[in-house]
């Protein structure tokens, strides 16, 4: 392999802690293209041509959604004898899985790598579950008109400057959702889950949550919602929700954000107050931030980004 590419490897490898990017950076693979896309997502496009080698995954960490663009008909995993890729089959490995792969001949596929924490936090809003009881399904060359889709319209568009990169950051969302609704798989688990909250006083706290926005959300208020001390609410909340309340509030304060920019064009200050920010300034750094680019620009870039959702089929997700 070039050593070019050898070196690309490395410094994208050194920017992205993905056990399996790290991997595949240590084979004969060529790095074709690379982003780290923001929301502990990043995308890889890898090429492969070799007589006979293998690959080995261990607990990775991490999720990984893999998509075959050419190739890959002799290439076969060898937990799952007598299936071979092929272009347009997907992959999914979740971060606790173990494979072994043969690849042989040419192959070129696409990588989508993402945290458990950023797969299973839909699962409250989307599926009305516990991230703790979902973790992303382990299979092996299967196909999927949506996700395949989505795939494809995330390799034809450009990943390079910010406003591309916010386009390939929606779409790898949307992947997200179609991936949870589709390949999600419960948690193997000794009986009931123990400790968190009751699912009825879970959906009464996401309701709360999801209709307060706009103002001021305290520990208190969400302890009289669920009848408990605010120390008991917070541990609780932590284990049925994934994330302290502060963290929850603040995420779906974005994600209404992000919503109102590209479905909707309220003036920046009423969405600002909508979210509960305590100020356009406010509400302008915290976006930046977390996105990248400011919520005005936000707005200027999706809307130029609609007719590719058309195009799919799908919707950028709500996250």
């Amino acid at each position: 392999m070039p050593s070019a590419a050898t070196n690309n490897n490395h410094v994208a490898a050194g920017a992205l802690a993905h056990a399996v990017f790290n991997t595949m950076a240590s084979t004969e693979a060529t790095l074709e293209r690379f982003a780290v896309l923001g929301d502990g997502l990043a995308a890889a496009i890898w090429q492969r041509d070799t007589r006979e080698a293998q690959t080995h995954y261990k607990q990775p960490g991490h999720h990984t959604l893999s998509y075959y663009m050419g190739g890959g008909y002799r290439t076969s995993r060898g937990e799952r004898p007598g299936l071979y890729g092929a272009p347009r089959l997907l992959c999914t490995m979740p971060d606790w899985h173990e494979s072994s792969w043969m690849v042989r001949g040419p192959l070129r596929f696409l990588h989508l790598y993402f945290m458990p924490e950023h797969f299973t936090r839909r699962a409250v809003v989307e599926l009305d579950r516990e991230p703790r009881e979902l973790t992303l399904a382990d299979r092996t060359y299967f196909e999927d008109g949506r996700i395949g889709r989505l795939c494809e319209a995330l390799v034809a568009m450009p990943w390079d400057g910010a406003d591309h990169r916010l386009r390939a950051n929606e779409l790898a969302h949307a992947t997200l959702s179609e991936l949870l609704q589709s390949q999600s798989a419960h948690k193997r688990q000794d009986g009931r889950p123990r400790g968190g909250l009751a699912p009825l006083v879970r959906r009464r706290l996401a309701d709360y949550i999801e209709h307060n926005l706009g103002g001021g959300i305290t520990l208190g208020m969400l302890a009289l919602q669920a009848n408990l001390s605010e120390f008991h609410l917070a541990r609780m909340f932590r284990i049925s929700f994934g994330m302290p309340p502060s963290a929850w509030i603040a995420a779906r304060r974005l994600d209404r954000a992000r919503l109102l920019l590209r479905d909707g064009a309220l003036p920046l200050q009423q969405v600002a107050d909508t979210c509960g920010y305590a100020d356009l300034s406010h509400f302008s750094h915290r976006f930046r931030d977390a996105v990248g680019v400011p919520p005005s620009r936000y707005r200027g870039i999706l809307g130029v980004a609609a007719p590719l959702q058309s195009q799919t089929g799908v919707g950028p997700g709500g996250f």
